[in-house]
């Protein structure tokens, strides 16, 4: 079989899978609740593979070894080690509280959580506003497929950027959460078996040592903090910036709302620990960032490394093109699997958080959901006809605002046992989301993650000291 003829053949494979399993999703869907967070009724299992997938998306799999290739170890570091870091801590500390407010309430979107656990319409409807701030992720996320589609089929890249949404549109209209879901499995698993192959495929390039390897480059590629980045050149933008951002990146909404699938507490240690041993191996294909860099390869701009680097080893290698073309469908899923959760946890949001609640409303929430989604996605692919320079840090822009919006009243609102005043935990979301702005869009903090985590600890700076205050000022006037 021929090269040509066997791309054209798996992917049609792939479509028609991924429609059986969205029609099977469908059968489930019966109502609005179905569609936001399913009938409790999967896999601790299969939610965890859903998850890593959500999470290891374009970003992990096309972008972020970019900026492994111009920077070298410390942005490996920042992203592999720390963010690997951070997410653990982030479902260790938030899962269980997160699903016992979820449940009892019967929580359906991240809004709806806080407007239960603080009982505030009016800021739970700013929550939704905010979480639309995700739109950036989906624009790199498009980007990023229709950069992979364009090397495997002669099409242009806008081109592409239509159909990637059409199909993403179809499937997930179909099924939601469930389409989601069993889709997110399947490319999840695919995802899993490419990491373990690049990375294994590259490791011949570190015969000599990893370090000297790296070293052969230059001194500072391999150096824990470069000197020669102007995103990882120290102890914060490294570390501690990768740790915090990433925890409050899991606040994101559709990362964090995964937990409301589950059917009970009881499957919280299973969901994790597949989470984490899944999304570990997807950091491997990090790794790519290196063996470009390393061989010598001459890239056209670092949004492209994964691709050309790809191109330039396997075409040699591989002169059937076979294994090419599986790899990049599979990157071209990797894509996928977080577009469609993001699509359907704004398309639900956005109903049941906006639209609802203004409307006074909530009948016909399944069908106002599907519109929705579909509205969204344009204003993605509109945003990303004509895409900025550096994707990967336009959407970091948009995303890390949300997050260090998001993380107090959050991790405050898991915490605390008693919800803490709305003045106090609007005030820190409002400094987290314009503290960013300020610092990275004004002072000209160039790293996002080193803007949103000096805001994030300053949100928890004036969060803790208005906590100070309430037990102060509180006990004095019960005792004058």
């Amino acid at each position: 079989m021929s090269a040509e003829s066997f791309k054209y053949l798996i992917t049609g494979g792939y479509v028609v899978l991924v429609y059986a399993l969205s029609w099977i999703g469908m059968r489930r869907t019966k109502e609005f609740a179905g569609f936001s967070i399913g009938n409790k009724d999967m896999s601790p299992y299969l939610i965890g593979v859903t998850l890593a997938a959500s999470i290891a998306s374009t970003a992990t799999f096309v972008i972020n070894p970019g900026f492994v290739y111009v920077h070298g170890l410390s942005a490996y570091l920042h992203y592999g080690l720390a963010g690997s870091a951070g997410t653990i801590a982030a479902f260790l500390t938030l899962s269980r509280g997160f699903l016992r407010v979820g449940e009892a309430n019967r929580a359906l979107t991240l809004p709806d959580w806080i407007f239960h656990r603080y009982q505030n319409r009016r800021f739970s409807q700013y929550f939704a506003f905010i979480n639309l701030l995700s739109i950036t992720f989906v624009v790199l996320i498009l980007v990023g497929c229709s950069l992979i589609m364009t090397s495997l089929f002669p099409i242009e890249q806008k081109t592409a950027l239509v159909i990637i949404l059409l199909f993403v549109f179809s499937y997930v209209l179909m099924g939601g959460t469930y389409a989601h879901a069993y889709t997110n499995t399947l490319q999840g698993f695919l995802m899993l078996a490419v990491a373990l192959l690049l990375f294994a495929q590259g490791l011949p390039l570190f015969e000599g040592g990893f370090i000297a390897a790296l070293r052969s480059v230059n001194d500072n590629y391999a150096a824990i903090y470069n000197p020669d980045s102007s995103l990882y050149f120290s102890f914060f933008s490294v570390f501690a910036s990768g740790f915090i951002i990433t925890f409050a990146l899991m606040l994101q909404p559709h990362i964090l709302t995964k937990v409301l699938y589950l059917r009970s507490e009881a499957d919280l240690g299973k969901f994790i620990a597949t989470t984490v041993v899944v999304g570990f191996l997807f950091t491997l294909v990090l790794f790519i960032g290196f063996f470009a860099r390393v061989s010598g390869l001459e890239v056209s701009s670092q949004d492209a490394v994964v691709v050309e680097y790809l191109n330039h080893t396997l075409i040699g290698a591989d002169s059937s093109g076979l294994l090419l073309t599986f790899i990049m469908l599979t990157l071209l899923a990797a894509g996928m699997s977080t577009l469609d959760g993001i699509l359907v946890s704004l398309s639900a949001m956005v109903v049941n958080d906006i639209v609802a609640p203004l409307s006074h409303n909530s009948r016909n929430g399944l069908l106002w959901s599907r519109w929705v989604l579909v509205g969204v996605g344009l204003l993605g692919m509109l945003l990303a006809w004509n895409s900025p320079p550096l994707i990967g840090l336009f959407a970091q822009k948009g995303v890390y605002g949300l997050a260090a919006a998001s993380l107090v009243p959050m991790l405050f609102g898991v915490l605390f046992r008693q919800p803490l005043p709305l003045w106090l935990v609007f005030g820190a979301s409002l400094i987290g989301l314009f503290g960013h702005f300020v610092l990275h869009l004004g002072v000209g903090i160039e790293n996002p993650s080193i803007s949103a985590s000096y805001a994030i600890l300053a949100s928890l700076v004036y969060a803790f000291v208005g906590i100070v205050a309430l037990r102060v000022f509180g006990s004095r006037s019960k005792n004058p």
